[in-house]
């Protein structure tokens, strides 16, 4: 038995339970699809101990069947270090999500089993975008992703939801069709090369390409995944989309989804395409940097706490990207551990933004003060949430970060400086939110409307606290799975790092 292939299944076969169940019957879909992803949480362990760690730069626990053998298509999926963390991520954030969202679709224009349905298809998608060794079946998850998220803002979101939804789609659509146009073009140069055409991923890495076409089938790439990212100027969706949906939909939006873009970067762009990732690199590194302080700036300036959110977001994923690009072990290694540890830090934060929401029934800041007064827990939780977010030692994402600056620095010394003014902008943006919303006095509306956390929320919350805490101190295991991963991709680069620059003293022999 292929525990992969049944990660990926399970997901899709609770979709079809759940959409078989009684319309009115809202209790039972909720604790059938809790109960599904709570089983491919399970399997995704199971996983995880499978996987050789030694061996993490190596595609393991595979499996290919032919799905259109006349253009050498296979449904193939395999998972290296990089890989299998994010799909944890997902497996994991997805039971938090449906437990937390209890009542996210009650009294919606859509059903409750229409929105677990949503949930689990998704979460198959998100696997399989991960798992994908199959460059076609990659742009097939990339793609099938916005169906479900589509309408979980659409049908589910906020007052703008279909605004919102509509311009995540064609964003999403256009880098699509750049990625399709740059996909055709890969098959070709294959085809030409081999004889045969082939969307294998490990075939197409070891392709030689002339600089020129490298280039035109990067920006393709390249772009498509930007938008996912998102990184600026391809950015605009990304607050619409965070605000207008449900909590859980911005978890798994902002927490998994973007990643996919990061993801590609680092598996496609930089292994398909050395020669052109290299020479895209000063250009990709400033939209990194701008993203950096433009997303912290605009972060500052927000009365939305969800949109705030979503603006952090953006200069998050400036770090990763930056990480990537960089081209160093260090600084890739914490980009993609700054993914994992994002997804668990904004999931907190959204999640914690959707209770105060529901309790206050308002997004904006102004309308809250003085909850840590009538909800500890709850002020609690999000300072701890918050303080991740904004790279506190002992926390989850100071390691990430520190590794993505450390590996700027020792190649670009001058734009880790730049960049790390973004450090100190999150611990205004963030401790301005705590400040505004967590102390000071405690207006009437709120004290009567805004209660502490029960027990199912605590439930929810408290796994992605623990995690943020653990691997603030100790993340070398996710790291010892990481790093060979990103040792391979280093090679297939052709990049090395910097050596380290030792001064010698005055009068002695060098």
């Amino acid at each position: 038995m292929n525990w992969l292939l049944v990660l990926f299944l399970l997901p899709l076969v609770g979709a079809a339970v759940v959409m078989l169940l009684p319309r009115e019957n809202g209790l039972l879909a909720k604790q059938v699809g809790i109960a599904v992803s709570v089983i491919t949480f399970a399997v995704s362990v199971v996983l995880c101990f499978q996987f050789d760690a030694a061996r993490g730069g190596d595609f393991q626990l595979g499996f290919a069947y032919d799905w259109i053998p006349a253009f050498g298509v296979q449904f193939a999926m395999a998972v290296d270090g990089i890989a299998l963390v994010l799909v944890a991520l997902s497996t994991c954030l997805v039971p938090v999500v449906l437990v937390a969202g209890w009542n996210d679709a009650d009294g919606a224009r859509g059903s409750v089993k229409g929105y677990i349905a949503l949930v689990l298809l998704l979460e198959s998608a998100m696997i399989g975008v991960f798992a994908a060794t199959d460059v076609f079946l990659f742009y097939v998850f990339f793609e099938a992703m916005l169906v479900p998220v589509y309408f979980l803002i659409g049908r589910y979101g906020g007052p703008r939801r279909n605004y919102a939804a509509v311009k995540f789609l064609l964003y999403s659509l256009f880098g699509g069709l750049l990625m399709l146009a740059s996909l055709i073009g890969l098959y070709v140069v294959s085809a030409d090369q081999t004889g045969s055409g082939t969307f294998d991923f490990l075939s197409l890495a070891g392709l030689t390409i002339d600089p020129t076409t490298q280039k035109w089938l990067f920006l393709g790439f390249f772009i498509a995944f930007a938008i996912k990212a998102p990184l600026v100027p391809f950015h605009t969706w990304l607050p619409d989309a965070a605000a207008e949906s449900t909590p859980g939909t911005a978890v798994l939006l902002v927490g998994v989804l973007d990643k996919v873009g990061t993801f590609g970067m680092l598996r496609y762009c930089l292994e398909l395409f050395p020669e052109a990732s290299t020479w895209a690199t000063p250009v990709v590194i400033a939209l990194a940097v701008i993203s950096i302080i433009y997303g912290a700036l605009l972060a500052i300036g927000q009365n939305d706490i969800k949109r705030l959110i979503a603006y952090t977001s953006v200069s998050h994923f400036g770090f990763i990207v930056l990480g990537v690009f960089v081209m160093t072990t260090q600084g890739q290694s914490g980009a993609t551990l700054y993914m994992v540890n994002h997804g668990f830090s904004t999931a907190a934060l959204f999640l914690l933004a959707g209770f105060m929401i529901s309790r206050r029934g308002s997004r904006f800041i102004d309308d809250f003060g003085g909850v840590q007064k009538v909800a500890p827990v709850l002020a609690g939780f999000l300072l701890i949430a918050g303080l991740s977010s904004l790279a506190l030692p002992g926390l989850s994402s100071f390691v990430s970060e520190f590794l993505v600056l450390q590996g700027t620095f020792v190649r670009y010394a001058w734009v880790g400086v730049i960049a790390t003014i973004g450090i100190v902008l999150a611990a205004l943006y963030i401790l301005l939110m705590y400040q505004r919303t967590m102390t000071g006095p405690t207006p009437d509306v709120v004290r009567e409307k805004v209660g502490d956390l029960g027990g199912r929320e605590v439930l929810a919350i408290a796994p992605l606290l623990v995690v943020i805490i653990a691997l603030g101190f100790f993340p070398q295991p996710v790291l010892d799975v990481i790093n060979p991963a990103v040792d391979r991709v280093m090679v297939n680069v052709g990049a090395t790092d910097p050596a380290p620059q030792v001064p010698v003293a005055e009068g002695t022999q060098p």
